[in-house]
């Protein structure tokens, strides 16, 4: 690659890693006026993950597509740059620069020649030479790779295009404390009326712009008042109340809510208008546990839906542990030890039936449990099923459409996780793929979403996840 005629100060030269164009193949196209440059070592990688039916190949092979679409529409002079500028990507003002001699670059003595990241940190370092007028800047998911080439005095960067948020902490919770003063500023020409056994407050005042369509809201004093968004504008909004699950009456297959959230959970689970539930939460706050009694409810009882499924992303913990005999759900069982843990809590739930009755309850609810790998999840669809994703914080923006899209009529998708506890390389809390659903699902008619704060396990729990 030769340097530039021209100076130019003003765009900046990102060099990519091969893990940013594995993890987000549109990434080509998104780094808007500024010019791109791939490695060699890049494009010989892509080529060596190419082979597969994983995401990972999947993606190395649409980065190929792209880079074949962009290459044949180039000129001859491929060192000039070609542009990426498209019908379908016009904010792609910048170039693409594929290295096309070999820089060469004394690198210091105590880096591995021969190594990949190594043979990607020469060429940054001979690119900031050959044009010292502009900033050079490697980007690259691996963090190790950043601080070797901040070491070396290079400017490194994260790709942040893939981020929802750079700080979890502004993401949506689903629930709001109401004010003090929320009647006085709100409460004027206000109509209700009761409907179903729920009562409903038409309300007008300044913060109903702050409201989403399923939002929670509430407010605990004398009088303890909990509500769901209906519908909401600038100026006004609809209000109704809440099924009380924390009263034994209501119970849900044997369980009820033991604290707020929960109370908000069973009522987005149990609403045959929300299609689709999104629930966070650490570790023992009941995510499991109350989205199985509400499946098992609208399975057996109200015949709602046909079955449940049930599917998570198998990260392990440890080493894993090889290729595991039989079908497709005897080799999910070792994954799915919180499925048999919550189903027997379930089952206990019935004093009276002893323990035949216990058994023939627990062989009826496995009927309708079918437990599927992710893995054969693509060109499927679902029709009157109550699907669960599970550990949902591990998969990508990508991989968590693909799940949801496979939904058909009549069918409500639950994704529940933890986003402190991300398994999978390359993902962060703000670039999870249910950081990315809870985000784009907020305010959706048929959409709800709750963060569950209180952890109901055990003492010993609690008390371990605070103090640990």
């Amino acid at each position: 690659m030769r340097q530039r005629k021209k100076a130019v100060s003003d765009t900046k030269l990102f060099v990519l890693d091969t893990n940013v164009l594995l993890h987000d193949p549109t990434s080509l196209y998104r780094f808007e006026e500024h010019d791109i440059c791939l490695p060699m070592f890049v494009l010989e990688e892509l080529d060596n993950k190419k082979k597969g039916m994983t995401e990972v190949a999947r993606n190395a092979r649409q980065v190929s597509r792209f880079l074949d679409e962009i290459v044949n529409d180039a000129p001859h002079n491929i060192e000039e740059g070609i542009s990426l500028k498209s019908d379908a990507h016009k904010n792609s003002t910048g170039r693409l620069f594929l290295q096309t001699s070999f820089i060469k670059q004394e690198l210091p003595h105590n880096l591995e020649l021969g190594k990949a990241d190594n043979a990607i940190l020469g060429v940054v370092i001979g690119l900031q030479q050959l044009q010292p007028e502009r900033s050079v800047i490697l980007v690259s998911k691996d963090i190790n790779m950043r601080i070797k080439a901040r070491a070396l005095g290079l400017e490194a960067q994260d790709y942040f295009n893939d981020k929802v948020l750079e700080d979890t902490d502004l993401l949506y919770g689903g629930v709001l404390e109401l004010p003090a003063d929320f009647w006085e500023r709100h409460g004027t020409d206000m109509n209700s009326w009761q409907k179903e056994g729920h009562t409903y407050y038409q309300i007008n005042g300044p913060l109903c712009a702050a409201f989403f369509v399923n939002q929670f809201v509430y407010k605990e004093d004398d009088t303890p008042f909990y509500a769901q968004v209906l519908e909401q504008n600038d100026t006004s909004a609809l209000l109704r109340t809440l099924t009380d699950y924390t009263h034994s009456k209501n119970n849900v297959w044997g369980i009820v809510a033991r604290n707020r959230e929960q109370n908000f959970v069973l009522n987005l689970l149990l609403n045959p208008e929300i299609d689709f539930v999104t629930l966070l939460g650490q570790a023992g706050t009941g995510k499991t546990l109350l989205t199985l009694a509400a499946g098992l409810m609208q399975t057996l009882e109200t015949k709602l839906y046909s079955e449940i499924i049930i599917t998570r992303v198998t990260v392990p913990i440890g080493e894993d542990i090889g290729f595991l005999p039989g079908t497709e759900e005897e080799k999910m069982t070792p994954w799915m030890g919180a499925l048999e843990d919550n189903l027997d809590v379930l089952n206990k739930t019935d004093e009276e039936a002893g323990d035949w009755g216990r058994a023939a309850t627990r062989d009826l609810i496995r009927s309708r449990i079918k437990v599927k790998s992710l893995n054969f999840m693509r060109g499927r669809t679902f029709l009157n099923k109550y699907i669960i994703i599970d550990e949902s914080q591990n998969l990508t923006p990508k991989q968590m459409k693909t799940l949801i899209t496979r939904a058909g009529p009549g069918t409500k998708v639950v994704c529940m996780g933890n986003i402190a506890q991300i398994d999978t390389p390359y993902l962060s809390e703000g670039s999870s793929g249910l950081t990315y659903v809870v985000d784009r699902f907020k305010g959706w008619e048929h959409g709800g979403h709750i963060t569950l704060l209180r952890g109901e396990r055990s003492r010993l729990a609690d008390h371990a996840g605070e103090v640990l």
